[in-house]
């Protein structure tokens, strides 16, 4: 294989590797930020494993866009196993979705090594990640940029360390680097943070299980403060910066569809060409809008609820929060469609709700130990826990 490694993918590399070669080994995290190049450490952990290995995927885009990464490395014996990639080949290493793999079990049970790409989406205590990896002894090893998710229970909910969830699925903490320590290096994109929040927050109620913003508290917000002409003005604001240098493309996140046409509409009215991406989106158009989105003919992509992971275009450099959010994990996703470097990259995160107020700047965010010499892993920024600790 042909690439050059940093020394921080070196490092995760080898320890996934020593997970895989010990004996008796526990089911272990690398933690990677985004814009790191999981890419490459996958490639190279392949490349130093004799034996079969499996890459779970949890969507068909990050899955097409790290096989197109590894084989560009020159790794042949790879193949594809995935119903919504339309390829069912089983090769040395497999990259594959869990649902294709769990409705063809037998054929996987060779699988002793195991990858699982974006495994925040693993829930310990059921599905059908939690089935494959009990169907049999193997070793696991999870990549993520966001080691938490959300768990609810009597009285709240809580961000929990996958390390401490019960059940747990991921034992120990085999890697990690910080956010602010690729950023010292010029590995990632520095960011600089807008605070334009256009709504009371406080005025909004949370939901029933108090992770997140309750829907009809929100919209009766947005209509009261003018939320929508304010996305709009802010948008078309941000297209005509004081510099006179043209912004690099526009993602705007946004939480309901009503919210995206309206800015759409808005945007087109006064000649500026923008798109909309939601979850239901067919696969073509959202093709076609995303490919006129990096050529520059769209200038502004409004999206609901997608575009969180998998969307790969280091040249993006705008990001417009339109959307509040109580999910750290969520914010930190948003943020970071922005942070991938490219040559001379002025990244901007605009956010007109109030959660850069909640969160800060995504280079505060730090994975550490509550105390000393303790295996309770958490998330720090700025000295206040932010993990495993119930939702205010």
């Amino acid at each position: 294989m042909k690439y050059v490694l940093r020394d921080y993918q070196r490092d995760a590399s080898t320890a996934a590797v020593r997970c895989f070669q010990s004996k008796g080994a526990r089911n272990g995290l690398l933690i990677l930020p985004t814009g790191a190049g999981k890419s490459l450490v996958i490639a190279d952990i392949a490349s130093k494993l004799d034996g079969p290995l499996l890459i779970l995927q949890p969507q068909k885009e990050i899955l097409e866009q790290n096989f197109a990464k590894l084989q560009s490395y020159g790794c042949w014996d790879a193949s594809v196993y995935s119903a919504s990639v339309g390829r069912k080949d089983i090769n040395r290493i497999t990259f594959a979705t869990i649902g294709s793999v769990m409705n063809h079990m037998e054929d996987f049970e060779h699988f002793k090594n195991v990858m699982i790409d974006e495994c925040h989406y693993v829930n310990s205590k059921a599905g059908q990640y939690k089935q494959f990896i009990e169907a049999t002894e193997r070793r696991v090893v999870g990549l993520t940029a966001t080691p938490y998710r959300l768990c609810s229970f009597r009285g709240g909910s809580t961000l929990k360390f996958l390390t401490r969830t019960n059940p747990r699925i991921f034992s120990s903490v085999l890697y990690y680097c910080q956010i602010s320590d690729l950023l010292a290096k010029g590995y990632l994109a520095n960011l600089h943070y807008y605070d334009c929040t256009a709504v009371d927050m406080s005025r909004v109620r949370s939901n029933s299980t108090g992770a997140d913003y309750d829907d009809k508290s929100l919209k009766e917000e947005y209509k009261r403060s003018g939320f929508y002409d304010k996305l709009s003005q802010t948008t078309i604001r941000v297209l005509k910066p004081k510099s006179g240098i043209p912004r690099n493309g526009v993602l705007v996140f946004t939480r309901y569809i009503e919210e995206a046409e309206s800015l759409v509409n808005k945007l087109q009215s006064v000649g500026i060409n923008a798109g909309i991406v939601t979850g239901e989106t067919p696969k073509r158009d959202r093709e076609e809008i995303l490919e006129e989105f990096k050529a520059g003919s769209i200038k502004v992509v409004a999206n609901v609820g997608t575009l969180t992971t998998g969307f790969d275009y280091p040249e993006l450099d705008t990001i417009i929060l339109g959307r509040p959010t109580k999910s750290l994990a969520l914010y930190y996703q948003m943020v970071g469609r922005a942070i991938r470097p490219f040559k001379g990259k002025d990244g901007w995160v605009v956010d007109l709700c109030g959660t850069y107020r909640r969160f800060g700047n995504v280079a505060d965010l730090k994975i550490d130990l509550e105390a000393p010499n303790s295996s309770r892993w958490c998330i720090m920024s700025h000295g206040k826990q932010l993990t495993n600790v119930m939702f205010q």
